[in-house]
């Protein structure tokens, strides 16, 4: 064979001991595969790691999860009934679980009710909704901050029965275990049973039954679509969205519940329309706010008299539920009223039988806002609204109303009182210096009579706060609470005879039994005939004629008293008729200055406000027992100054370091 020219054996022999490129390119991928294997090790490590970090921590969670074993065990507190004087529900205090309700016994659409605005996939989802959770993240990115929330209802039974209200991952966490758990055990209507038996309604009522007769005074089996609109509209904020803080809101809650069935295909159209249209009637208990007030103060009496240990009670109150309900208006359309408030931002109202029966007690425009009860609790100086006693105190010395002094500036020492607007009016008659509420003819009468004989007939009569027995005496500085004074007024409404302030009538077991009843009335005569004959003239007078003009009724007997403080920080109308002794404060909790707001202003105009809305029937006293007659001579005794069982504290300072600071200073009308 010839070789080709130019090629010579070397060559060829060193061509063929060259590598190919055939050979060469598996070298290549083989090098590559080599220098990937440290990053899938790595990947791979780091899932594994992270998958043991998750599962211990998640395993720690699993340890930490709350004992179930008391599941179907209900927890509850002793129950406290308070009853108005007519046997109306006005409140439940402690833990106000109703009997257990199944599924069955419940109406289909209170049901789907809760189902609309609480879980809509609940019986399609095994705990936890996915869809829902999403649902909500999006809401909430997009908003910059919380505005839905993800929880099922079985989440929400599991955060109720076993966690705590706190926002953390861990217990979030916690939440849906248990969710899967309640899930893996019970079927979905049990789940639905124990949700709607243990939720909280609001008012104290914890479950669906217990919140139907806390509102509607019947069992849930019974309530119309409208009314279990608006107990599944309480389940986002009860507080919020109940009809006894404010009925709006809660119907406006209910007519959102409603579209949401509607637009879920749960009730028609027109069934919406018809429940829309139908009027919710909230038992009269119920949708009365402000009696919170009474009953704090009438349960803190059950507490002493049943003790703290006590199976459930029934309490029969003073209470009368139309009258409580015309007070709370009175003071909230008189206040919410920028022109006739005067700058009082507060307002208190007490109402009592002439036996010292509570028929009202509002203690603040809102129980909702503020829960310190300005009726019972607030100490206040009464002003002008004190003069009464100073008076009386004259009369009983002999004085009549016919006596004439004269109005003029009065100096006693270093003090030197001032009328309102510093006007004075010259001679005049007592019954004149008081429709005209007269500081200096007040002043100048308890220093005839006496300072200590003013302070003995107050104390009396029922005033029970120190008293200053000093210069300032007459015109009232010092303090009291609306509830003291209203109690000192009856004696000058019922005839003569004292009449502490009560508010529970009995106490009885749920099975019956008496536990407590209130004593029968026999009050004490405090006044003789002709002083209370002439103090009813004068008090009559005043409305007609005087600084109480605007506290008349038509139709009514009126007798009252206005009371202004310095500064106008305190205004006050104390007064009655036939039935009632009615006190109304009103001012500023912070003590500031009103705006010139006198007791013939917004006190008088709430207290007519009041009589004039207030139920004429059944709030009378019950029948007083007479007292033995009692001798003109028993009478004098009670005025002599060591005769008094209870003395009144005495605070007289040595040289009278007040009195730069009491000048001027006194009751204005």
């Amino acid at each position: 064979m010839a070789r080709r020219p130019g090629k010579s054996k070397a060559a060829e022999r060193a061509r063929s001991a060259a590598p190919s490129r055939s050979r060469r390119r598996p070298a290549r991928r083989k090098r590559s595969r080599a220098g990937g294997f440290p990053w899938l090790r790595m990947a791979a490590c780091l899932i594994i790691i992270g998958g043991l970090v998750v599962g211990g921590w998640l395993v720690s969670i699993a340890r930490d999860l709350p004992d179930t074993s008391g599941l179907q065990a209900v927890e509850r507190t002793a129950t406290i009934t308070f009853l108005d004087h007519d046997g109306a529900l006005i409140a439940r205090r402690g833990s106000a679980h109703g009997h257990e309700v199944t599924v069955d016994e419940l109406p289909s659409y209170l049901i789907d009710a809760v189902l609309a605005v609480e879980d809509r996939r609940f019986y399609s989802h095994p705990g936890v909704d996915v869809i829902g959770l999403a649902r909500a993240m999006v809401a909430n990115l997009r908003a910059g901050r919380v505005v839905q929330g993800g929880s099922t209802l079985t989440q929400q039974l599991a955060k109720n029965l076993f966690l705590s209200p706190e926002r953390t991952l861990r217990r979030k966490v916690q939440e849906m275990m248990l969710a899967f758990w309640l899930e893996s055990r019970f079927s979905k209507d049990e789940i639905l049973e124990l949700y709607l038996n243990r939720v909280y309604f609001g008012g104290g009522a914890y479950g669906v039954e217990a919140a139907s007769l806390r509102y509607f005074s019947r069992p849930a089996s019974e309530l119309g679509l409208g009314e279990a609109a608006l107990l599944a509209g309480l389940l986002k904020a009860p507080s919020r969205y109940s009809p006894v803080n404010d009925a709006q809101r809660a119907a406006a809650r209910a007519t959102v519940v409603l579209d949401l069935m509607a637009q879920t295909g749960r009730i028609t159209e027109q069934e919406r329309i018809a429940a829309a249209r139908t009027p919710i009637r909230v038992s009269r208990g119920a949708s009365s706010q402000g009696a919170q007030y009474f009953i704090d103060w009438a349960a803190e009496q059950v507490r002493g008299i049943a003790g703290l240990e006590h199976d459930d009670l029934v309490v029969h109150t003073t209470l009368d539920v139309d009258a409580q309900r015309a007070a709370e208006r009175a003071i909230s359309d008189i206040l919410g009223d920028d022109e006739l408030a005067s700058g009082a931002g507060e307002g208190a109202l007490v109402s009592l039988a002439h036996d010292g029966a509570v028929r009202a007690m509002v203690g603040g425009r809102s129980y909702a806002r503020s829960q310190f009860n300005r009726a019972v609790l607030a100490q206040r100086q009464p002003g002008s609204a004190f003069k009464p006693f100073v008076y009386a105190s004259a009369f009983e010395a002999g004085l009549t109303p016919e006596d004439r002094r004269n109005d003029a500036p009065v100096r006693i020492g270093d003090w030197a009182p001032q009328n309102y607007n510093d006007e004075y009016r010259g001679e005049m008659s007592l019954r004149e210096g008081f429709i005209r509420s007269s500081n200096s003819i007040a002043v100048q009468i308890a220093e005839e009579t006496g300072r200590g004989h003013v302070a003995r007939l107050a104390r009396r009569l029922g005033i029970e706060s120190p008293m200053r027995v000093d210069r300032s005496l007459a015109l009232g500085v010092f303090e009291v609470t609306p509830l003291e004074l209203a109690s000192a007024y009856t004696p000058f409404a019922n005839g003569g005879l004292s009449a502490g302030a009560y508010g529970i009538d009995r106490i009885e077991t749920d099975a019956g039994d008496l536990v407590y009843a209130a004593p029968a009335s026999a009050g004490q005569l405090v006044l003789d005939a002709r002083t209370q004959a002439r103090m009813r003239d004068l008090f009559l007078t005043n409305v007609r004629q005087g600084t109480g003009r605007r506290a008349d009724v038509p139709g009514l007997t009126i007798g009252g008293k206005t009371g202004t403080t310095n500064d106008f920080r305190d205004a006050w109308f104390a007064g009655f008729d036939s039935q009632l002794v009615t006190v109304v404060w009103t001012g500023n909790d912070d003590n500031s200055p009103t705006e010139r707001a006198t007791g013939g202003g917004p006190p008088a105009r709430i207290f007519q406000a009041y009589l004039a809305a207030a139920p004429r029937t059944g709030l009378a006293a019950r029948p007083v027992q007479a007292p033995a007659p009692v001798a003109a001579a028993t009478i004098e005794t009670l005025i002599l100054p060591d005769a008094d069982a209870r003395p009144v504290p005495v605070e007289e300072p040595d040289e009278d370091p007040i009195g730069a600071f009491l000048s001027g200073l006194g009751g204005r009308d």
